[in-house]
């Protein structure tokens, strides 16, 4: 029987994974997805996530990849403004950082299971039986649900996701060329009506992760997100000629989504990352605070199967890892409000959310 079944490869279940392999605990991890995807979404570490990464292995990898300092180029009603700059964690894409885990994980024996999504869960005194998707069942001593803001592991589990969620879309967000764009720039445009575009040049690739604001109808209602809009939203924040956006890879909404599990732990399944808890972009800690999640599991639950801790060890997560939670809920919100503030400011950007 594996030790630990994990839900979810991403960030926080492939950390969890890489933890648990490197010490000497068997891991199977599954994902419902057809493969890995190529979107830049979560794309900060914090030094946090660095430290853990260097413990497992990956954080030289890492480092090759992103970039430890970004030029913010501010921009107001299509005029320069002025440019600061950030430093102190790494910016690489979320699908640059699950390769280089992957990558690490398949040196330690394990790789992912795709097609392999979460149906049942039945717990026993001595482990739990997963039903999948397609009449499979796989038998852990404990599950791990690091399977996102829908998880099915942890509505399988009736565990309420106690928050709120605003009903329309705050951002429009993507990948996307733009040939002729300086790529030595964060380039952030914001104008007098409240509205922006933002274009985040993601290393090692040709691609600028784009945040903007909605474009909407004539009635006021957010447009879902194509090429032909989102270059529209360019050319009204921008004012630039001659750029024109290409080849989205990935295009999505997001909307202000501040959720917490009611609890982490339900007998021999555990919460972790997006499936634990969700939370306003700003600051850039999502990923991370996956991360921190997956690095504390880790040595629970090989605490508890290895008896160094024994079975008590394990409330211990649950009473880490929840207030922190909590914690990152309160902070990202306040950052998300005096982003939105500094925004209306000429000279202002995302910088705001990182005080």
């Amino acid at each position: 029987m594996t030790d630990v079944l994990i839900a979810g490869s991403g960030p926080t279940g492939l950390t969890l994974a890489c933890e648990l392999a490197l010490r000497g605990v068997s891991v199977r991890v599954l994902d419902q997805r057809p493969g890995p995807h190529r979107e830049s979404r979560g794309k900060g570490l914090t030094p946090g996530s660095l430290e853990v990464f260097a413990r497992l292995g990956a954080a030289e990898r890492i480092s090759a990849i992103g970039a430890r300092r970004m030029v913010l180029r501010k921009y107001f009603d299509g005029a320069h403004i002025q440019d600061t700059a950030t430093g102190g964690g790494v910016l690489i894409a979320q699908w640059q950082v699950e390769d280089v885990l992957r990558e690490r994980l398949a040196g330690l024996g394990v790789r992912i299971e795709y097609e392999a999504q979460v149906a049942g869960i039945a717990q026993e005194a001595g482990g739990v039986t997963v039903r999948l998707a397609d009449g499979r069942s796989a038998r852990a001593g404990y599950l791990a649900g690091c399977d996102g803001g829908h998880s099915s592991t942890r509505r399988l589990l009736g565990i309420p996701f106690e928050g709120h969620t605003e009903e329309a879309p705050t951002m429009v967000i993507g990948d996307v060329r733009a040939p002729g764009l300086s790529r030595e720039y964060w380039h952030q445009w914001f104008t007098s009506d409240g509205g922006g575009m933002m274009l985040c040049p993601m290393p090692e690739t040709d691609t600028f992760q784009l945040q903007a604001s909605p474009e909407l109808d004539g009635d006021g209602r957010p447009l879902a997100p194509s090429l032909e809009g989102l270059q529209r939203l360019f050319d009204r924040h921008a004012r630039m000629e001659g750029i024109r956006l290409a080849d989205p890879t990935w295009m999505s909404t997001w909307r202000v989504n501040v959720r917490m599990a009611a609890r982490m732990r339900e007998g021999r399944v555990f919460l972790a990352g997006d499936a634990a808890h969700v939370h306003p972009i700003a600051g850039g800690l999502g990923m991370n605070t996956g991360i921190q999640d997956a690095a504390a599991l880790g040595r629970t639950l090989a605490g508890a199967l290895t008896g160094q801790g024994g079975e008590d060890v394990l409330d211990g997560y649950e009473a880490e890892r929840l207030p922190a939670a909590a914690e990152v809920l309160a902070d990202t919100t306040e950052r998300h409000r005096r982003v939105l503030e500094a925004v209306r400011e000429p000279g202002r950007g995302t910088e705001a959310g990182l005080d």
